[in-house]
């Protein structure tokens, strides 16, 4: 460690217990947040650089000051009152290979709350108050897609194989999934292009392939066929029962979503001859529309192209597999390298109004239709757009589908931004009196690049399941109806995908492991599939060069890598909610309060921020607020020429360091993390002369924001934060607090507000800044701090959503996740009842049961 760290009294923890190291405690005097002083956020930025999470660490910094040798974490959960049936659910990384593990509680009379060194999270509970009373679907469920890759996959394996994946995913022992997609035509996690009619000019699709033999021989259909019964089989469903009906568990729900038309529908691409008439490929695509002819009423390609839907959904229905929704179109905004049909709100309000919409109205009434698609960073705008009555497509929308992806090159802000537009979503769907059966529906994730099994880095295969997991709560607590994983089963490299676009899910097929196999390993691992056409591009497979014990004791469990099967923390991440929050839930109230007596991470008198390495310290990542916790999330630096900073290290042990932009994101409508330096290249000479001429002008380009701290007239402890850099005129130009659109859904108001640029007279523009690095508000509790709330990069570390489940094993389900590098103490309370109290360990998540 540096010598920085000489005033710091390390504490080396697992969970249940802590050995302490000592050190001086001269870098900590004479500490303050203004003006450049090393406090909070600098401090972190040196001392846990010097700390290794990614080899286990799991150490806290707390200052030297007071002794905490007697910290300890409650090493048992205790019960309360009249809610004593209760059955939690734990997985760890402290122990990686005993996932789903039911914890123990006892009968206490007496509560001993803040008992312990660490305090007591209030994780309050409203069990009584839905939060979209006035949304009539509930919860549909949990799933992932029927690829052609994942059927190539399932394959391979034996029939012992083939069947444990079914029961991992939709058996009653499993995950439970109860919906799923699949791609009309081919898409990029295919061995190669394919389309159901390649005739040019079959306008009225004469030869469309209505065996859609392709996906019948790939294993697809079949792998639905199995998946269906099992679903029925294990969830009760009734032969009664409507499918239609989303509360009702046992129904698989398949939605479809195109990716390309056919070649020969669609307009020529750059990479086309000059006079081509159409496109050769089904990859990439033009905009406004990949259609010839456009979306306009007159189209041919536009009708024929709304015809091939209704066909797919009839070929599948013959097959026994019934759709419950189409999407227009697979990710409408990016023109990709593989199977593309971009889209504009106005291109694909037109195929709506003029073609599919209608069309499916009168061929399948029944099958819903899904508008976007997409990422979150654009949803509000299509809605606004397609969803408003003057819009003739608005009739024909049922639902709206949302991808997790930041939409940048950066894979691991993936779900980690535009929940603020989920929220706004909802919020502009009842201001536009959008029908109150709209479906929001998480139509598609996954981690890229590769897989965790391949990468061999438990650490990083962990976060992946961490990231899941709050996304999945996140988007439920914004008023979403379910949330759909990319593909069901990869293989061990992440494939296949006939662009190389490798990737990441809950299941791979190993067939090269499972008890008996005559594989030969290398030391790259084992041979790739003859369906794969990329060899390692990612270099060695790691989990394939560990023995099976060794894997076993990392979390992917030997009983099933002897069926060929690898199983991931992914799986028992999304686990821990898809198995107890069943279809028919609904989201209730929930938040994580501050502890009643100092903060989760940092007990009263300890200066710096716990938690562990601030993960969310990164360019990109929004500024939001939530109840103090007391960790690196939370936790800022003013430099010396004023830049509000944050510190931290990525996945991958790289240091990070981030400030904040002078500009409002105009996608998420708040500020949001930034490089501190702007890096130019010298020889673009244009951008040099430019820069040149405008020199005395305000660039529209976002630069790091400059501050200007400011003592309010209200308060003596409060300051404005104004913005020096910006052409906003002074007094409405400081950092404010915008409470959540959508009242904040299940997290209510205090959960997730962003920071943004407005007026310097209002009280949510009153901040307070402490010696720990916090900035503070009590906006929402007109001055009562046990309710202030800290800005926060991205979510706090410890999270909680909440559901009503009368599908489930008892009345509700609340889930714990704890993203944090130490254990937190925590008191769940529903309402006035104290339930129970317990801790969750570092890099945790519990399920919690309960009447």
């Amino acid at each position: 460690m540096s010598q920085a760290n000489e005033g710091s009294r390390l504490l080396e923890g697992n969970g249940s217990h802590l050995s302490i190291s000592d050190y001086s405690s001269s870098s900590l005097k004479g500490s303050s947040m203004l003006k450049g002083a090393v406090v909070g956020g600098a401090i972190v930025g040196i001392f846990w650089f010097g700390i290794s999470l990614l080899s286990g660490d799991t150490s806290i910094t707390a200052s030297s000051k007071q002794d905490i040798s007697k910290v300890v974490y409650r090493p048992t959960c205790e019960t309360y009152g009249s809610k004593s049936s209760v059955e939690i659910f734990q997985t760890s990384k402290d122990e990686p290979s005993r996932q789903w593990t039911p914890i123990s509680c006892s009968y206490k009379g007496t509560p001993d709350l803040n008992a312990y060194g660490l305090p007591d999270a209030n994780i309050q509970v409203d069990s009584s108050k839905l939060a979209f009373a006035d949304r009539k679907n509930p919860i549909m469920g949990f799933g992932g897609a029927f690829t052609e890759a994942a059927a190539l996959n399932y394959k391979t394996l034996s029939e012992e194989g083939q069947e444990a994946v079914i029961e991992l995913l939709f058996g009653k022992s499993g995950l439970g999934y109860s919906v799923g997609r699949v791609h009309m035509n081919s898409c990029d996690f295919s061995v190669k292009s394919y389309s159901f009619d390649d005739t040019d000019g079959d306008f009225e699709l004469k030869d469309f392939d209505t065996g859609v033999e392709h996906d019948v021989k790939s294993g697809m259909v079949d792998m639905m066929t199995s998946a269906t019964a099992k679903a029925k089989e294990s969830w009760g469903a009734s032969a009664t029962g409507d499918s239609a009906d989303y509360g009702q568990d046992g129904y698989l729900k398949i939605l479809a979503s195109p990716w390309s038309p056919p070649a020969w529908m669609k307009a020529p691409t750059e990479s086309d001859a000059e006079d081509a008439l159409h496109a050769e490929n089904m990859t990439f695509s033009v905009q406004p529309s990949c259609l010839r002819e456009g979306t306009g009423p007159d189209s041919r390609y536009a009708k024929s192209w709304a015809l091939f839907f209704a066909k797919f959904i009839t070929a599948y229905s013959d097959l026994g597999i019934d759709f419950f929704a189409v999407t227009v179109q697979n990710e409408p905004e990016f023109p990709a390298p593989w199977e593309a049909c971009s889209y504009t709100p106005e291109t694909q309000g037109d195929f709506l109004t003029y073609h599919l919409g209608p069309t499916l109205r009168e061929l399948h009434p029944d099958v819903k239709i899904f508008m976007f698609d997409h990422n979150k960073d654009h949803a509000p705008a299509w809605a606004n757009y397609l969803l408003k009555s003057e819009n003739p497509a608005s009739k024909f929308i049922d639902g709206t589908g949302i991808h997790w992806y930041a939409g940048g090159m950066d894979r691991l802000m993936d779900g980690a931004v535009g929940m603020a537009n989920m929220h706004r979503l909802i919020a502009d769907m009842k201001r536009l009196n959008v029908k109150s059966d709209h479906i929001i529906l998480g139509s598609e994730a996954c981690h890229c690049p590769s897989t965790g099994y391949a990468g061999g880095d438990i650490n990083v295969a962990w976060y992946r399941a961490e990231r899941y997991a709050h996304t999945i709560l996140a988007d439920l607590a914004a008023g979403s109806n379910g949330w759909v994983e990319w593909n069901l089963v990869l293989d061990t490299e992440g494939g296949p995908n006939h662009l190389g676009n490798m990737c990441d899910g809950p299941i791979l097929a190993a067939p090269h492991r499972a008890e008996g196999s005559t594989a030969v390993r290398t030391e790259m691992g084992y041979d790739i599939p003859p369906f794969e056409e990329h060899d390692h591009p990612f270099g060695p497979i790691v989990g394939d060069l560990r023995t099976r014990e060794e894997l076993d004791a990392l979390g992917f469990p030997a009983k099933y890598l002897d069926k060929g099967v690898v199983v991931q923390p992914l799986y028992f991440y999304m686990g821990h909610i898809s198995r107890h929050v069943r279809p028919g839930s609904k989201a209730v109230m929930a938040l994580v309060e501050q502890s009643d007596k100092g903060q989760i991470f940092r007990p009263e008198g300890q200066h710096l921020a716990g938690g562990g390495i601030n993960d969310l310290a990164r360019d990109g990542i929004e500024l939001t607020t939530w109840p103090c916790e007391g960790s690196t999330r939370q936790q800022f630096k003013m430099s010396s020429d004023m830049k509000l900073q944050v510190f931290g290290h990525d996945w991958l042990g790289r240091p990070t360091r981030s400030c904040l932009a002078n500009q409002i994101d105009t996608s998420f409508e708040g500020l949001v993390m930034m490089p501190c330096e702007i890096i130019r290249d010298p020889e673009d000479e244009a951008s040099e002369e430019a820069s040149d001429e405008e020199s005395d002008e305000e660039s529209d380009e976002a630069l790091p924001a400059i501050l200007e701290v400011i003592a309010t007239a209200s308060k003596s402890d409060t300051v404005y934060l104004r913005l020096a850099n910006v052409e906003t005129a002074p007094e409405e130009s400081c950092l404010t607090l915008t409470p959540p659109r959508n009242e904040g859904g299940a997290y209510g108001p205090r959960g997730g507000g962003q920071v943004t640029i407005g007026s310097c007279n209002s009280p949510a523009a009153e901040w307070t800044m402490t010696e720990d690095g916090e900035i503070t508000s009590t906006f929402f509790s007109e001055g009562d701090l046990a309710n202030e709330v800290c800005i926060t990069t991205g979510w706090p570390f410890l999270q909680v959503g909440a559901f009503d489940t009368p599908n489930g094993s008892k009345k509700n389900t609340v889930v714990v996740l704890n993203e944090a590098a130490i254990a937190a103490n925590y008191a769940l309370k529903d309402g006035d009842d104290l339930i129970l109290t317990a801790s969750i360990p570092a890099h945790s998540i519990q399920t919690i049961n309960l009447d």
